[in-house]
């Protein structure tokens, strides 16, 4: 199945790509549904009502990773990449006294967030541990649409019947026939061994098959600048962050301190390890707070691939920005890869599946910027990857913030360890990157569900006494 890279990095808000950006998507979805249905909807009347249900890991993070707030603002009809946020704040604050929407489209609709979004607790919904049901009620009560969503990851949303039948949901993608259509690392190996092509340009190829080299440059060139301008806010805002955990922003104090050391003889030479830290947190400081961050390969990982292409920018040798196209197509195909093969959920895999694709993904695209081969490209992801396999997803209160902010920053260090090591070798290693990628999709479907993003366990039971 092919996946863009568009796909992989998609501008949205935080605090989370599959509780935040993919609830939201999916209550814009549902009215557009709504708008088909029109008068035919049922022997009901017109719609008057909605109601949304929370469910699986949706429901007992919800409130942490703000999933009412975002299906209320989808609702209104905003969109991930069109938030404005201080008018949709306000959009909010008139919502919850007027407690009616007014879609494009539809008649006005009755909607109280406080009552018409209900978190249930009890099990799962059977397609996937994020999955939110939309309804909609006439005068009289009677229902005139249902429609199960789910939220797999990376903001990205289906339907019930597109999880089922997942070959006709990505009909359209994949109607399109693309010059080195690799599903595994495997095909990509063999494709660029026959082309003598690199990695970056196969994807490249692949993808002007449906637009042109201006819309793909234009593209690539607004992911990295959202991407470098998320680390510039974090790397200048303070205070405390929202949620009720009184974690406190360290981004700006850290930056500060490495500022002073430059050129002294205090500086340890570990630095460039402080500095990789502090530019991924400073995007996961930002994406607590909701603000504007890119989906790499989902919001609770976002810190990783932009800290690394800034270590690259601020502090290798001979780095030429021009490459920074290379790096983002790079980490793009390794990160489809393990998307099609296994999982870059939290709810579905564990944090294996957020910061172990996203160290993946990185070093993949630092390998490929400092000249490597695909093979030790291949290699990069591999390491960063295999050291990531068992990673839980146990955020504490449900909030993106302990010990997912501090794990974007040991998870970019991994995938710069991880490049250096495979540009020391000749690509050749003992476990392919499919191999890791299948024995990721194993250890995620037997975790215990309590350590998938639900909070129930790990660091999110054992919290310091205060």
């Amino acid at each position: 199945m092919f996946l863009s890279v568009f796909d992989m990095f998609k501008i949205g808000i935080g605090p989370s790509s599959s509780h935040t950006m993919g609830p939201m998507t999916a209550a814009v979805r549902f009215l557009e549904l709504l708008r088909g249905v029109g008068r035919h909807a049922s022997a009901g009347g017109s719609p008057a009502r909605l109601r949304v249900t929370l469910h699986g890991s949706l429901a007992f993070t919800g409130k942490g990773h703000a999933t009412d707030r975002a299906v209320a603002l989808g609702l209104i009809g905003y969109t991930p990449a069109g938030i404005v946020p201080g008018e949709a704040d306000q959009r909010l604050v008139d919502l919850a006294t007027e407690k009616k929407v007014h879609p494009d489209g539809l008649p006005v609709l009755s909607f109280d967030p406080q009552k018409d979004i209900v978190f249930d607790f009890g099990p799962s919904l059977p397609g996937h541990s994020n999955g939110l049901v939309f309804e909609a009620f006439d005068e009289a009560g009677r229902s005139c649409l249902r429609e199960v969503f789910y939220s797999i990851g990376g903001g990205f949303v289906v339907t019930e019947a597109e999880l089922n039948n997942p070959e006709a949901a990505g009909a359209d993608a994949n109607a399109v026939s693309r010059p080195y259509p690799f599903d595994s690392a495997a095909a990509m190996l063999a494709m660029a061994q026959e082309s003598g092509k690199s990695i970056a340009d196969m994807k490249r190829e692949n993808e002007l098959r449906t637009m042109s080299s201006e819309e793909l440059q234009r593209g690539l060139a607004g992911i990295w600048s959202t991407m470098n301008g998320c680390i510039e806010r974090g790397l200048v805002q303070q205070g405390e962050l929202p949620g009720g955990l009184h974690v406190k922003r360290r981004a700006r104090a850290i930056r500060e301190q490495l500022e002073q050391e430059r050129g002294t003889n205090r500086a340890q030479p570990h630095v460039t390890s402080d500095w990789l830290s502090v530019y991924a947190m400073a995007v996961n400081e930002e994406n607590a707070a909701g603000g504007k961050v890119v989906t790499a390969p989902t919001n609770g990982a976002a810190g990783v691939v932009p800290a690394v292409i800034r270590y690259y920018l601020d502090h290798c040798f001979g780095a030429d920005p021009v490459r920074v196209d290379e790096f983002l197509l790079t980490s793009a195909a390794i990160g489809g890869i393990i998307k099609h093969n296994a999982s870059i959920s939290g709810a579905e895999a564990g944090c294996q599946g957020e910061v172990g694709s996203a160290a993946a993904m990185a070093a993949a695209g630092l390998c490929a910027v400092l000249g490597g081969t695909p093979a030790q490209i291949e290699n990069a992801a591999e390491i960063a990857l295999e050291h990531h396999l068992g990673m839980t997803c146990d955020p504490a209160a449900g909030l993106v913030q302990v010990p997912c902010i501090e794990r974007n920053g040991i998870g970019a260090i991994k995938a710069v360890a991880a490049a250096s090591l495979a540009l020391r070798g000749d690509g050749s290693h003992f476990m392919p990157l499919d191999n890791c990628i299948e024995a990721m999709r194993q250890t995620g479907e037997e975790m215990n569900t309590k350590f998938k993003e639900t909070s129930l366990g790990g660091l999110a039971v054992n919290l310091p006494e205060c």
